[in-house]
């Protein structure tokens, strides 16, 4: 039930993330970065309480599902569906521009980004360097992630 609750909280501030104007969903790894600018104006945002559901147009879902082993987050992005099984596995990151939330994965990050206006130049940039708070990598691989919780 603990780990429903967690996970319950967790879906609930990545609501909040989506209420921003511009929300950046990032995918990084060995290969280097994948990024999705969402205007949450043009992507309906769709919040069903009872199902723990979070889903943004055709671009980004999350759901909290009950699991034999106390609860599971499951988010999908593009190609990507990515579980967290709890504490451990997320980091919540605030900078200058905005704040966001940090996903790790086996090798891979997933990083949901609010931002306080549209990023305009070094998108790229900008955006590695917020997921570089939590997660470091070193030739390529993912060395160190500093999970929040």
């Amino acid at each position: 039930m603990h780990a429903l609750f967690v996970l319950g909280d967790l879906r609930a501030k990545l609501v909040k993330q989506f209420q921003s104007r511009f929300v950046y969903v990032t995918e990084q790894n060995a290969e280097g970065i994948y990024i999705a600018e969402i205007d949450t104006e043009a992507a309906l945002v769709v919040d069903d309480k009872p199902g723990l559901k979070l889903k943004v147009g055709d671009h980004f879902s999350a759901s909290v599902l009950p699991s034999r082993e106390g609860g599971k987050l499951d988010i999908k992005f593009r190609e990507i569906k990515l579980t967290v099984y709890g504490l451990g596995d997320y980091a919540f990151v605030t900078t200058a521009d905005g704040h966001g939330i940090v996903f790790k994965e086996g090798h891979s990050v997933v990083m949901v980004f609010a931002a306080h206006q549209q990023l305009q130049e070094g998108l790229t940039k900008t955006l590695k360097a917020v997921t570089a708070k939590a997660a470091k990598w070193r030739k390529g691989e993912l060395v160190t992630f500093k999970a929040s919780e």
